[in-house]
């Protein structure tokens, strides 16, 4: 058997292959690799690669202007009507007619329902009787004790008997106008308790009568605006029943003790009745204790709170500047700027949150943001209908 060997000149020739390429390779020759070919497409004139553009965020601005704005405390409470009546059985009897029904408007002296009259007639009736009969004995016993057929005692007692059947008939009288239950004030039936044959029991409830014409609401104002809060001040009003609509009103009075252990004071605010008003409503009411008309302001969306430091960002240059501001005044949507603004400027309302001081920025309403700043000012200053 024979065996096959490997040529010497076949095992020169492989080499020598191997050879050449790794020279071609240490030279440069050749094709480039692809990182090299796409390095040289990035590279600039100077042959040095270009650094990447960061991208810019898009934000929305709203302009620093001057605007009316006003320091307010604002706070929540339901509505009260401070004049109410409980209207109640003053005799008993079987009620025959209802005259009056919830949601009606009534009049002070107004008859609402009549019970049985009948019983209480009698008992006057009779007690009328008993008087004729008395006041004839006493004329008698004078004319008698002027002829001296009587004595003077005698015809006292007469009298005294007299006396007392005269205010025996004066509550009977009063009796049977009990059986007529009558409005005490003005205002609108809020409940009523009883229906036509319900034997009705003394001091029973039969009706709520709520006066709404005024309406008032309670704050508890924390110690700190003690000094702010004085009677007649203004005070607005907005209506979870009725959106859209500002009330307007005024502090009636302010108490002048603080609780120990709330550390608060009440305030009485009071609004006309009426324009859809009514007793426990939900109201969010401002009180507004001063006001200014030509403050430098901003949008409060604009606002950064960081570590107890106040700041906005503000564009300058196509970049957001993180600008640190003094605040006064907070109304509505507005904020008033003390210091680190001057008006003109542009201050980002929108998209902040992913921003970093000295981010490349893209304005998305340039021309909008005075527009919507106005808005704005329009919203928080718009006056009480």
């Amino acid at each position: 058997m024979k065996t096959s060997r490997t040529s010497p000149l076949l095992r020169t020739t492989a080499l020598l292959a191997l050879a050449i390429s790794l020279a071609l390779a240490g030279c440069g020759g050749g094709e480039a690799p692809e990182g090299d070919a796409k390095a040289a497409e990035t590279a600039g004139k100077d042959g040095k690669p270009e650094e990447k553009k960061a991208e810019a965020v898009p934000v929305e601005v709203a302009e620093v202007a001057k605007r009316p704005i006003s320091a307010s405390y604002a706070g929540t409470a339901n509505l009260e009507a401070p004049v109410e009546a409980q209207v109640v059985a003053k005799t008993s009897g079987v009620m025959l007619q209802l005259l009056a029904e919830e949601g009606d408007m009534v009049k002070a002296g107004q008859v609402l329902a009549r019970i049985d009259p009948d019983r209480p007639r009698l008992e006057m009736e009779r007690a009328r009787a008993t008087l004729r009969k008395l006041e004839n004995n006493y004329r008698r016993s004078q004319e008698l004790l002027a002829s001296k057929l009587v004595s003077a005692e005698a015809s006292d007692q007469i009298r005294y008997d007299l006396e007392a059947a005269r205010a025996a008939y004066d509550m009977t009288q009063l009796e049977l106008s009990y059986t007529n239950i009558v409005a005490p004030i003005d205002g609108v039936i809020a409940t009523r308790n009883a229906k036509p044959g319900n034997l009705i029991q003394l001091n029973s409830s039969l009706f709520r009568i709520v006066d709404i014409s005024r309406l008032e609401a309670v704050l508890n104002v924390p110690e700190r605006d003690l000094a702010t809060m004085k009677p007649g001040l203004a005070v607005r009003m907005l209506a979870d029943a009725m959106p859209g609509r500002v009330f307007e009103g005024s502090i009636d009075r302010v108490s002048p003790v603080v609780d120990g252990g709330s550390g608060t004071f009440r305030v009485v605010t009071k609004f006309k009745g009426g324009e859809g008003l009514r007793p426990g409503m939900f109201g969010r009411i401002e009180v507004v204790y001063d006001s200014r008309t030509d403050a430098l302001t901003v949008p409060r969306q604009a606002l950064l709170e960081d570590a107890g430091e106040t700041a906005v960002y503000a564009v300058r240059d196509s970049k957001a500047v993180r600008v640190p501001i003094e605040v006064g005044y907070l109304s509505g949507e507005l904020a008033e700027v003390r210091k680190g603004l001057k008006e003109g400027e542009q201050v980002v309302t929108a998209g902040k949150i992913t921003l970093r001081d000295g981010a490349t920025v893209e304005v998305l309403n340039p021309a909008a943001g005075a527009v919507e700043a106005a808005k704005v000012a329009d919203v928080a200053e718009t006056p009480a209908r």
